[in-house]
């Protein structure tokens, strides 16, 4: 069983992360999913997560409780989530808009956002995130993410959204692990 926890704020896509990681997993990999979200009471610019659970058995309890792995886009989500995280657990983070504390010694990081302003897609930094996460974690294989994106978001986005998942799985191939 693996636990995920996907963590910003409020207008960054957290929830469809959430959302396409169940799709994929549950459609098009064969595995159980259990998703749950919370957001603050501000729409956008509020706390915002999603809470995955992926097994390839039954799941018993739908609450994440100790992640295995946190995907943090925000400061505010990696502060409040950090401690959290199961020892030895993958810590996935945005580097333009998370600063880590200095003893964090083992992370993965890209600049998403930065990445899909590049690409002229600034609301696709999910996307991009999403693309790191598959490559570093294999929570779900990239064959199953894809189809999911396929099948979710609506039809004129969906070229869009496959570049900005290919950029960042592309960047998770190149990019070392941001150890200190």
């Amino acid at each position: 069983m693996v636990e995920i926890r996907f963590a910003g704020y409020g207008g960054q896509g957290i929830a469809l992360m959430g959302v396409l990681t169940g799709r994929a997993a549950t459609l098009f990999d064969g595995k159980e999913a259990v998703l749950t979200q919370t957001y603050g009471p501000e729409a956008r610019g509020g706390a915002s997560n999603a809470d995955v659970i992926l097994s390839d058995k039954a799941i018993d309890f739908p609450l994440v409780t100790r992640p295995n792995i946190l995907v943090a886009m925000f400061q505010e989500a990696y502060r409040r989530f950090r401690p959290d995280l199961k020892a030895g657990g993958v810590l996935v983070l945005d580097e333009a808009l998370v600063k880590p504390e200095e003893k964090e010694r083992s992370f993965h990081s890209i600049p998403a956002t930065r990445l899909a302003e590049e690409m002229g897609l600034k609301i696709a930094a999910n996307v991009v995130m999403l693309g790191f996460f598959v490559r570093i974690t294999g929570a779900v294989t990239k064959r199953a993410m894809e189809e999911a994106i396929r099948k979710t978001v609506k039809p004129k986005v969906v070229e869009l959204n496959l570049k900005a998942f290919d950029a960042g799985f592309r960047w998770a191939e190149k990019a070392p692990v941001g150890t200190k």
